[in-house]
């Protein structure tokens, strides 16, 4: 029988902590809050492994040579568009983003999340008025469980933020790391297009790359950590997704209707599309369902996502690429703008259903 008890004053006053899930780990507590309990998991078995070689995300090399040759751009670009129609994710190695400045990214992260809780908890807000926002769970209040993980959440593009509007403690790299990862986005929305039989700088000119959004997500260590996740079953609302991450592991993709390990490639940041390339490529570029178990390790485990996506309001309208449609490849969505999909993306949270179907014709 399924304990009573008043949901929503619990997530209130877990909230109004404003410690997040670390707080939770730092009071020492041993049974996790009923509010992030996903109860399908007491009675969904796992997953059969399926054999090693169907569960490897390609890896790309993005070397230096993509500008210098002809032949060589030709080759990444193949390996590109097998990547992303048949998994949706792959590892980029030889990315140019320094290994100095990913590693001092991932530490500094971690001492945002860990330092004192006082000044952790000047940053904690819900909703989109501060520049710069700390909370656990973005819709902790919408979700019917939250999860075991908290984030430091700031749009660095277009409006590059100030040194003094962001944490002390990380806002420096967060600006240069940030910097990098705009310099690789165009890379890959380039090699996209290119995948696409189009101009390179097709996407790029749809705005694709107007905005860069930084989730920096901390997931400590889980007491009961079959009970609950670090992030539940979800796609990205973004055009594209650049994952930095450590290695810890627990992220898992689905493929083929079971889920698959994503195992940390060490040096690569991992690549995946999102809702809004899905539906302009009219599904020739898939948008992949993704999740990441609950911590059941001794140290925490720390990621970065950059999203990117247009800061709101956003008026302006996409749908099925025109160069892409045909008799035999109608557009299978409506028209829509990235103000009205974030809406649909928000209003249900990550529960496991893509917002993608809500926009089929």
């Amino acid at each position: 029988m399924e304990a009573k008890y008043d949901r929503a004053s619990e997530v209130k006053a877990f909230d109004e902590t404003k410690l997040g899930v670390k707080g939770l780990v730092d009071a020492g507590i041993s049974e996790i809050p009923l509010i992030f309990h996903h109860p399908h998991l007491t009675s969904t078995a796992p997953t059969p492994p399926l054999p090693s070689s169907t569960m490897t995300i390609p890896t790309i090399d993005l070397g230096g040579g993509v500008f210098d040759s002809t032949v060589t751009r030709e080759s990444v670009i193949s390996k590109v568009k097998e990547a992303v129609e048949r998994y949706g994710f792959f590892q980029a190695i030889n990315h140019g983003v320094p290994v100095d400045v990913t590693e001092e990214m991932r530490d500094r992260v971690c001492g945002f999340h860990e330092q004192d809780s006082d000044v952790r908890k000047k940053f904690y807000s819900r909703g989109n008025t501060n520049k710069v926002t700390y909370n656990s769970n973005f819709d902790l209040y919408t979700s019917p469980s939250a999860n075991w993980r908290d984030t430091l959440s700031c749009f660095m593009y277009p409006d590059v933020p100030r040194t003094e509007d962001l944490p002390e403690i990380c806002g420096e790299i967060m600006l240069e790391y940030s910097k990098r990862v705009m310099g690789l986005g165009e890379l890959i929305f380039e090699l996209l297009s290119e995948a696409l039989g189009l101009n390179p700088n097709h996407l790029k000119e749809m705005d694709c790359t107007k905005g860069l959004l930084m989730l920096s997500h901390y997931y400590p260590p889980c007491p009961e950590p079959d009970l609950t996740f670090g992030t539940s079953q979800h796609s990205d609302r973004s055009f594209l997704t650049i994952l930095l991450q450590d290695h810890i592991g627990g992220l898992q993709v689905l493929q083929d209707g079971r889920w698959v390990d994503v195992p940390p490639v060490p040096g690569a940041l991992l690549i995946n599309l999102g809702d809004l390339l899905q539906l302009i490529t009219n599904d020739k570029f898939v948008s992949v369902e993704h999740r990441v178990l609950a911590n059941r390790g001794y140290e925490p485990r720390i990621s970065v996502a950059s999203f990117f996506v247009h800061p709101l309001p956003s008026f302006r309208v996409y749908g099925p690429m025109r160069e892409l449609l045909s008799e035999q490849n109608p557009p299978k969505y409506r028209d829509t703008t990235v103000t009205e999909y974030t809406r649909h993306y928000m209003a249900r949270g990550l529960d496991g259903n893509s917002v993608l179907h809500q926009f089929k014709i």
